[in-house]
């Protein structure tokens, strides 16, 4: 089978694509035929050495897959060939074929194509446990959320209008904020060109957003944070932007909450959980209440361009890769 590969660390364009043995499936594992895998922003990290999971090399890289299953490994009783899945890997998904541990592989919908599917899990996953476990975000409430029309971001958007909040999208382009209000954000920042701060003041009438999503990180998480509410949640999701070194007098005066939200250790975890929450977003979906945004589809052989475009900012929503 073909795969991307990463055989030393750097840009992305080092990246290789090699024939390589196709993987054999373990006890409760299954391999599955890869008809698309979605690319996140750790994985622009990962093969440059930066995230906090470092996998051996050579190792190709790509968590969110979706696929028909070629084959099961032993005590795998949910699945069989010929299902078609979409899953979550540590790596592996930029290829032909992939391995997918059973507990992390679902049953794809009928109503959803492989796109989509590819597009669901590390998104909706984690925007979906970020709001509703870590935040306890309730209607009603003011969300503020950074980063707004990448995937995770965009995600937010979406399950925070559902859950009743008012939304406020921010992002850095006039484009990119247009596409957050298409999915439902109440109001728009433009953090290049206004106050982060005083916008959010001035939205919510000198009191502060109730619950921030930031997976941006920077400079603008202090903004972010001054612009918090009393009794707020702020929930860190990432650090495209670099890891902000926090006033700790901030939480205190704002009586409010820094919560950390790294989805793929629930999922480890709380299996069950992470079950119900996949199953509610899914049900979601199937009333047409969620609708991944497709940014563009990338060939295998092209694999590496759709990192650098995410590295370059120039993504909206997902970029897919097509083997």
């Amino acid at each position: 089978m073909k795969a991307l590969l990463c055989k030393e660390l750097g840009h992305p364009t080092q990246m290789v694509l090699e024939d390589i043995p196709s993987p054999t499936p373990k006890k409760n594992e299954v391999l599955i035929t890869v008809k698309a895998c979605s690319v996140n922003f750790p994985d622009t990290l990962m093969v440059q050495g930066l995230y906090q999971f470092k996998p051996e090399l050579p190792f190709s890289p790509g968590s969110d897959v979706a696929g028909v299953v070629k084959a099961v490994g032993e005590d795998v009783k949910h699945l069989k060939p010929g299902d078609e899945v979409f899953g979550l890997v540590q790596t592996g998904g930029f290829a032909e074929e992939a391995i997918v541990p059973a507990k992390s592989a679902f049953p794809k919908p009928p109503m959803m194509d492989y796109k989509q599917a590819a597009s669901f899990m590390m998104a909706y996953g984690t925007s979906y446990y970020a709001l509703k476990d870590r935040a306890a975000l309730k209607e009603g409430e003011t969300l503020l959320v950074l980063g707004a029309s990448g995937g995770v971001g965009l995600a937010a958007v979406e399950l925070g209008k559902l859950m009743g909040a008012k939304v406020i999208a921010a992002a850095s382009t006039a484009d990119k904020l247009a596409l957050c209000q298409e999915y439902g954000a109440d109001e728009i920042i433009n953090y290049k060109e206004e106050d982060l701060k005083a916008r959010v003041k001035e939205l919510t009438g000198g009191k502060g957003a109730d619950v921030v999503y930031d997976p941006v990180g920077g400079d603008y998480t202090e903004a972010a944070l001054r612009a918090t509410a009393w009794e707020g949640r702020f929930l860190i999701i990432g650090f495209p932007a670099g890891i902000a070194k926090i006033p700790m007098n901030l939480p205190l005066l704002k009586g409010c909450q820094i919560v950390g939200v790294f989805w793929g250790s629930f999922a480890m975890r709380n299996p069950n959980g992470n079950m119900q929450n996949t199953m509610e977003i899914i049900q979601m979906f199937g009333k047409g209440q969620l609708k991944p945004h497709i940014h563009g589809v990338y060939s295998l052989e092209n694999g590496a361009q759709a990192l650098v475009d995410m590295m370059d900012r120039k993504v909206k929503g997902k970029v897919i890769i097509e083997p």
